[in-house]
């Protein structure tokens, strides 16, 4: 497997600007506090210090063309595929194909990353249904090492996607057809469970799983937001954090969402390497179901800290138009990319 960078960089020599070659030359940039001075404004600071500016002085430098990865981070926040939907009897019977292969991707701009993909996308199809439905998944192994799909949620051994376990690694080639019934209701993830396990999930093999309860949630602006991270340069810890896969995707180009409306997100941590990673909005807090598997939720705040593999369902309403920054807790995280904002709209 080719480096993609021409030496091991690690992310705190990153932070530190640390000198390297032109070939690769790190295009995430620190988060700029107090008044520095962007080169384009010619050496003048706005009355306002610069803020409106927006961000473009922070993050990174360029963008990552959604055309070129195949995928938009944008688009996936509010994607959910139901599936291919058929009744047997009097219960709704939902059908997917999920295709394991490999694909280049660019997880920052100029940052291209050899991943292991559910249909050829990295954070992989978010898949949903509602409590009770049949569910059936219809693995495809098109890439050269061995795979699976593992769910969290109740299921029989066989349908576990664990090696050992009823189909165990599928081979390249092989395919089978996972088979069991939607509970309970939460919001749920998948991922490979082959070994090395780290490296299935680090490459990118996972994605989200929603289970809607029998009588539904209250209508919202939903969003699924997975966070991750990408270990670059071979060293087991992560130099690119980010929300559905591109880092600081949401930082120049917000999540637009209407002032007072019900905005739901489906926050999962799948992040390797590093044992905790966290959510923080600005100037508001949110209601927080853990796991999505109560209609009620434990608290009320404006941050939360998950495991990997954790994962709960925030929901708030913002009351005032404006752009509100959300970011992971960790300045690290953050500076690495792992962070955006909201821009409320009238």
């Amino acid at each position: 497997m080719a480096k993609l960078w021409t030496h091991k960089l690690s992310r705190r020599k990153l932070l530190a600007g640390a000198p390297v070659a032109a070939a690769s030359i790190p295009i995430l940039c620190p988060v700029r506090t107090g008044t520095a001075v962007p080169p384009h404004t010619g050496g003048h600071v706005p009355s306002d210090g610069g803020a409106h500016m927006g961000a473009a002085h922070l993050g990174a430098v360029g963008s990552v063309d959604p055309r070129v990865n195949g995928f938009d981070p944008h688009e996936i926040l509010r994607d959910f595929d139901r599936g291919t939907v058929s009744r047997a009897g009097d219960r709704t019977v939902r059908e997917w194909e999920i295709v394991a292969e490999r694909a280049e991707i660019e997880v920052a701009p100029g940052v291209k990353f050899a991943a292991w993909t559910y249909n050829r996308r990295v954070p992989g199809p978010t898949l949903r249904a509602r409590e009770g439905d049949r569910l059936r998944i219809n693995i495809i192994n098109a890439a050269d090492h061995p795979h699976t799909m593992h769910f969290h949620g109740i299921h029989p051994a066989a349908h576990d996607g664990v090696p050992g376990l009823g189909p165990g690694n599928l081979e390249p080639g092989q395919s089978f057809t996972y088979e069991f019934d939607a509970e309970p209701f939460g919001f749920h993830h998948y991922h490979c469970h082959s070994t090395p396990l780290a490296d299935h999930i680090a490459k990118g093999l996972y994605g989200a799983f929603v289970i809607d309860p029998k009588q539904g949630r209250p209508e919202a602006d939903e969003l699924v937001m997975v966070m991750n991270g990408f270990d670059t340069n071979f060293d087991r810890s992560n130099e690119v954090y980010a929300v559905n896969t591109v880092a600081f995707a949401y930082l120049n180009e917000p999540i637009r969402v209407k002032r007072g409306e019900l905005v739901r997100i489906y926050l999962l941590n799948i992040l390797e390497f590093d044992p905790l990673n966290s959510f923080h909005i600005h100037a508001n807090f949110f209601d927080y179901h853990p796991t999505g598997t109560s209609l009620e939720p434990t608290e009320l705040t404006d941050t939360i800290s998950l495991a990997q593999g954790q994962r709960g369902i925030l929901e708030l309403r913002f009351p005032f138009t404006g752009r509100y920054m959300f970011h992971a807790h960790v300045s690290e995280f953050a500076e690495l990319g792992w962070m955006g904002f909201f821009e409320v709209v009238d």
